[in-house]
């Protein structure tokens, strides 16, 4: 038997999705600035296992959005993640959303040094490091995260903030507790096995929403 349908005004039905949400989180406390990003994670995903496996650097958030605020891009490790940013509200604050996985140099530079596209993709992206502050989302490939970490550590790279959130299970749980350990670089990490594209595009976005509050 069908249950009865609960009526909602087409304009109405994210307000009240988060609603139900946050009924449902019943009295939750979060760390201070984190509970927007959770709540849109469990939104996009109808997965309250959020709540719990996100994991934040200490003010990653504020410091993501000052990062916004002053110009800062986001590179994505796939189109799918670049295509679920929110491109105009970015560029209110000067930047811009790349994805480098389908360029012709980071396939040639994979094969040439035996790695991934995503990879290849991160070598690129630390390029442009020199003229524009950068925050990476990554919700696919682990090796993105992998490399992230070396740039990091060879001192070519300083993010403004990590959202590491590759789905999977080849070196998937490994890579983000690689990202956990780093000591000055600010992040965003859904621990364990969950995330995908949508949930790096998502957090991208929760954080520009915050900006408009």
């Amino acid at each position: 038997m069908l249950t009865k349908l609960e009526q909602v005004r087409p304009a109405d039905i994210e307000k009240r999705s988060f609603e139900i949400i946050t009924e449902e989180l019943g009295g939750r406390v979060f760390q201070p600035g984190t509970e927007p990003v959770i709540k849109r994670c469990i939104h996009t995903s109808a997965d309250f296992d959020y709540a719990d496996n996100l994991v934040f650097s200490g003010h990653a958030v504020e410091r993501a959005l000052e990062a916004i605020r002053s110009g800062a891009s986001i590179v994505t490790d796939t189109q799918m993640g670049r295509a679920g940013i929110n491109k105009k509200r970015l560029a209110r604050y000067g930047g811009e959303a790349y994805c480098f996985m389908s360029d012709e140099d980071v396939a040639e530079t994979a094969e040439r040094n035996g790695t991934t596209r995503a990879a290849a993709s991160m070598d690129k992206a630390a390029k442009l490091y020199k003229d524009r502050r950068l925050i990476f989302a990554i919700g696919n490939a682990p090796t993105a995260l992998v490399r992230l970490r070396e740039l990091v550590a060879e001192g070519a790279l300083k993010p403004d903030l990590i959202i590491g959130v590759p789905v999977g299970f080849v070196n998937v749980v490994q890579s983000k507790e690689m990202i956990l350990e780093l000591k000055d670089t600010p992040y965003i990490v859904a621990r364990g096995r969950k995330g995908g594209s949508n949930i790096a595009a998502c957090i991208c976005n929760a954080l520009l929403y915050m900006l408009e509050v």
